[in-house]
């Protein structure tokens, strides 16, 4: 998706949730997706979840050597 369109979709999939009490699994390798829609995230590395906690928990304090990688990468 363009930027604009996906912006769009989760505008739309943030209105929906809080309007009819929804929950989204969102798979995807996005962060900032992640961070804007996300209240709880699982990390997954190698097919196995090492990490799982509140998005921000997970963005301030990760503990996971897989976790603070994938974050650095975003500096």
């Amino acid at each position: 998706l363009d930027v604009s369109l996906a912006r769009q979709l989760l505008s739309l999939l943030a209105r929906l949730q809080k309007q009819r009490g929804l929950a989204y699994l969102l798979i995807t390798h996005d962060l900032a997706v992640i961070k804007a829609m996300s209240h709880h995230v699982a990390v997954m590395h190698a097919g196995v979840i090492v990490e799982s906690e509140s998005v921000e928990h997970i963005f301030n304090h990760p503990t996971h050597a897989y976790t603070r990688a994938l974050l650095k990468a975003l500096e």
